[in-house]
């Protein structure tokens, strides 16, 4: 297998606290060698072996590849009067989601692939070497399958999200007996996450913890749509069930707090929504005090948030939330992949995925420094560039 040595890295960032003691293990002046898909050797320039191939990156920072561990990429329409309506004043409500719905269940699998492929490059050429893909946009049990299957073309990290919202035509009641019998059966082949949306106007904490459960009877693991409007059961309920995420936590009390650092279930934070919704923004200072584990996402979605740049939730995340730079690009990169339970990305050392980020720039630090310019020169996916 032919290795590569990538130098003149002026500033990488590994997330690995042996290299300088803080939380992003800063090496300067350092190389990297990439066999395969993996990470064969980091360290200071001057010791780098050799490779079959060497290429100099000039100076410019290397971090890992951005980890979007909460996206809805398949769908169809467009929902641009929907966001006019918040900005001239119209409060967010979730029954939005029924207008995707009806355009997604209208479009064909070819027009929602390359809808997906579409937005993927987008955040391919961003720095994002990993995305989570959930249906919810189908809710038919053909339309939920066929959502999965086509997020399965891009991504391993598919969630089954039945429970977006209850659609029309059915009660409640209904609804739940179709997503943990029919539904559930013919979208977990293709799914590794099950997931649902616990608010006012979606799903009740009975219904949830029937859908979550009923998911994890079948092999799939929990995450859960929290405390995004109000504030409510989600959060609570994610850790007593052991989810990897509770995701939102917009409007969290000190108890969910607690609940979310004592489980180790992740807060994944989405900026771009509160940015979309003119809603209040949670403070990151009180998950700091609490001890949470906190994951940036961009929860690129028509209704919400459409955006696919996680440099922006970054800078958001640092403007308005309370974060340092350090924290928010551990949360967009490690914590992501904390939110996705995996230990193989989100970092840069020997044996992790060679996904990376080289941007045109000195230091991370301009990601927020310099909000909305494209600074992102190069992204690596297992070593190759995306």
């Amino acid at each position: 297998m032919t290795t590569t040595l990538f130098t003149g890295i002026g500033e990488l960032v590994t997330n690995d606290p042996r290299h300088d003691g803080t939380a992003l293990g800063i090496l300067r002046d350092a190389a990297l060698v990439v066999d395969g898909t993996t990470i064969a050797w980091i360290g200071p320039a001057a010791q780098a072996p050799a490779a079959d191939l060497a290429r100099d990156l000039g100076g410019r920072a290397v971090l890992p590849g951005f980890v979007d561990s909460h996206t809805h990429l398949v769908f169809a329409g467009d929902r641009a009067g929907e966001f006019e309506a918040r900005m001239n004043g119209n409060r967010y409500e979730a029954g939005g989601i029924r207008t995707t719905v009806a355009a997604t269940r209208a479009a064909s699998d070819e027009a929602l692939t390359a809808n997906v492929a579409r937005l993927v490059s987008e955040m391919a050429r961003q720095g994002t070497t990993t995305v989570e893909i959930k249906s919810g946009y189908g809710l038919t049990t053909r339309d939920e399958a066929r959502s999965l299957a086509i997020a399965r073309q891009f991504t391993e990290e598919t969630t089954f999200l039945g429970a977006h919202v209850v659609p029309e035509g059915v009660t409640p009641e209904e609804y739940v007996d179709l997503v943990t019998g029919p539904m559930l059966e013919a979208a977990a082949p293709y799914a590794r996450w099950v997931d649902v949306f616990v608010e006012d106007g979606a799903f009740d904490e009975d219904q949830a913890r029937t859908i979550l459960n009923a998911g994890r009877a079948k092999g799939l693991l929990p995450r859960v749509h929290a405390n995004q409007l109000s504030e409510g059961p989600g959060v609570q309920l994610a850790c007593e069930l052991g989810a990897a995420s509770a995701d939102h936590c917009t409007h969290v009390t000190d108890r969910d707090l607690t609940a979310l650092a004592d489980s180790g279930t992740v807060a994944t934070l989405l900026p771009g929504v509160e940015f979309s919704t003119r809603s209040p923004y949670p403070d990151v200072r009180r998950f700091r005090k609490a001890g949470v584990t906190v994951a940036l996402a961009s929860d690129c979605n028509p209704g919400s948030c459409y955006t696919s740049s996680m440099p922006f939730c970054i800078a958001l995340a640092i403007r308005e939330m309370g974060m340092t730079p350090a924290e928010a690009l551990w949360s967009a990169t490690a914590g992501g992949a904390k939110a996705l339970r995996r230990e193989d990305i989100g970092r840069l050392g020997i044996g992790s995925r060679a996904d990376f980020a080289v941007l045109d720039a000195p230091s991370y630090l301009h990601l927020a420094y310099r909000p909305g310019v494209p600074l992102v020169a190069g992204t690596y996916v297992g070593g190759r560039t995306g």
